[in-house]
């Protein structure tokens, strides 16, 4: 049993897989490569977007803090479209591969509208450019969406649940999945940043194309050793099936014992057991009538596992909710985060001058120690004095909430920051006023935010989803962020039009004619 890979994987060629040869740390490899190179496009393209908005396309602080929300909103919330085209129809393989090659197309056509003569901004053509510019955007936006959730699925995949050797292995997977994004990230923001600033803008997207082509070659490189999983078709149809069959059956009395509800053998898959919740979704899984025509057809009778599948999306609507809040608090890193960057004093010594988005690399260095810390120091520790051999006495909710903890936090720092840069400006230290050095400590809080809910919520929507699912389970994850980003841009306009009723709005055309610090303020205390 411990030769094979038992949990439905196929290797490439189609058959039960050896565990010798396929899977594991093997395998995740090539694909927490590939997470690095993304994530070192997209952030490279995605942290100094709010500059050129306002640079070069020359919009206002508050638009192109919107359209930054929006364009991020729609990058985060398209995975739960590609999560679910994985699971139902392409496979994760197949879906990676598919989007990774829009990626490269859409970065090749956002060079070519900063480099061919019609198309780059030249005061007649900027209408022109500003509609190509924002296509290849998108193109990335959409290729994220099929990227983000399959490959990091499919990473997860590589390890067997039931194999407990494998299953704390994946544990470790989450972390330094995240460790490669920060990685990634953290070139993203410095040596990409510092190409746009220093060099100019088509030589970083050259670059971050040849990154990402070469991504696809690594990506195949590893075909031999992954493990697959193929479609099932659509995962949402069974749980309308449940949905159905519980309302037929509304009028039926429940049952008195669970055990007399509708199960199928062990041998059709892992089989999820009886829980009290939501009882009224159990007359599913009640046998009645004819009880060979019931099983033939899915939208009269259920089976238990179907019912608890459900179960489980339903526990997990009160979670994702609830981390609106750190999704809304993300969000602010990317817009006016950097946006402050850009007008305070970015020198270091007396030569060197840190681009503006580049301090976002504190974040990332945040996230970093603290994923590297909690795996490798902090769980340990308590494995050892809790005795809880997993997690060490860390669980999943508590990792999400001690993140948002610090989330909160690090607005709170933001609005005290930002008051004192706007009080230094107005008394004469200049147009920006004060350190870039002053946004030290939000960044690297929000980092330490990030460590601690990002990695739980990834893992919490991975593991807490049905098989079937995983794809969307990612994507769920994906999507608190990606409604955060369109919440922010709502919360914005509303506070916008409340703020200019009563005199003066707190967001002007710059910083120093905003309030921002009032604004952080609200989200602290959301």
């Amino acid at each position: 049993q411990d030769k094979f890979v038992l949990d439905s994987s196929l290797d490439y060629r189609g058959r039960i897989p050896l565990r010798i040869s396929t899977g594991s740390w093997r395998a995740s490899l090539f694909i927490v490569v590939i997470e690095f190179g993304e994530r070192l496009s997209y952030f490279g393209i995605s942290t100094t977007l709010i500059i050129y908005l306002t640079t070069v396309l020359q919009q206002d602080v508050k638009t192109a803090a919107r359209s930054v929300n929006y364009w991020a909103g729609v990058t985060t919330l398209m995975p739960l479209a590609g999560g679910f085209a994985a699971d139902a129809y392409l496979g994760c393989f197949n879906t990676v591969l598919a989007s990774t090659v829009l990626y490269v197309s859409g970065l090749l056509l956002l060079t070519l509208s900063r480099a061919v003569p019609g198309l780059k901004p030249s005061g007649s053509s900027d209408r022109v450019h500003e509609i190509v510019f924002f296509l290849a955007m998108y193109m990335v936006s959409v290729a994220t969406g099929g990227h983000k959730p399959a490959l990091q699925s499919f990473g997860a995949d590589q390890f067997e649940d039931d194999h407990p050797g494998e299953r704390k292995q994946k544990m470790s997977f989450f972390n330094w999945w995240n460790f490669a994004l920060c990685c990634g990230c953290l070139l993203g923001v410095t040596v990409i940043v510092y190409v746009q600033d220093h060099v100019g803008w088509i030589s970083a997207d050259i670059v971050l194309t040849s990154v990402m082509a070469s991504s696809v070659l690594v990506f195949v490189a590893g075909r031999r050793f992954y493990r697959y999983r193929r479609p099932v078709g659509s995962p949402l149809t069974p749980l309308f099936q449940v949905i159905c069959a519980a309302f037929r059956k509304r009028g039926r009395d429940y049952p008195t014992e669970p055990e007399s509800l509708y199960e199928v053998p062990a041998k059709h898959g892992r089989l999820l057991c009886h829980t009290p919740k939501f009882r009224f979704l159990d007359k599913a899984a009640i046998l009645e009538g004819e009880e060979e025509e019931e099983k033939e057809n899915p939208w009269l009778l259920a089976t238990v596992t179907r019912v608890e599948e459900l179960k489980l999306i339903i526990n997990m609507i009160p979670i994702w909710l609830t981390a609106l809040p750190f999704g809304i608090c993300i969000s602010q890193t990317s817009t006016f985060f950097i946006k402050q960057s850009t007008i305070m004093d970015r020198r270091i010594g007396h030569a060197f001058v840190v681009p503006p988005a580049s301090i976002y690399a504190l974040s990332a260095v945040g996230m970093i120690a603290t994923v590297v810390f909690f795996d490798r120091v902090l769980v340990p520790v308590l494995r050892r004095s809790t005795g809880d051999g997993e997690r060490g006495g860390i669980g999943i909710l508590r990792r999400i909430g001690i993140g948002m903890a610090f989330s909160a936090a690090s607005m709170a720092v933001a609005a005290a920051v930002e008051r004192r840069r706007l009080r230094f400006s107005a008394a004469g230290g200049g147009d920006g006023g004060g350190s870039v050095l002053w946004l030290a400590p939000q960044f690297v809080i929000m980092g330490i935010g990030d460590g601690f809910a990002l990695v739980g919520l990834q893992e919490y929507f991975y593991d807490q989803v049905p098989d079937s699912m995983r794809g969307l389970g990612i994507a769920l994850y994906l999507s608190v962020i990606g409604a955060g980003n369109f919440l922010s841009g709502v919360l914005i306009g509303v506070v916008d039009r409340v703020t200019r009723k009563t005199g003066k709005s707190w967001f002007g055309f710059d910083l120093n004619s905003s309030r921002i610090d009032r604004f952080y303020w609200l989200l602290a205390v959301l």
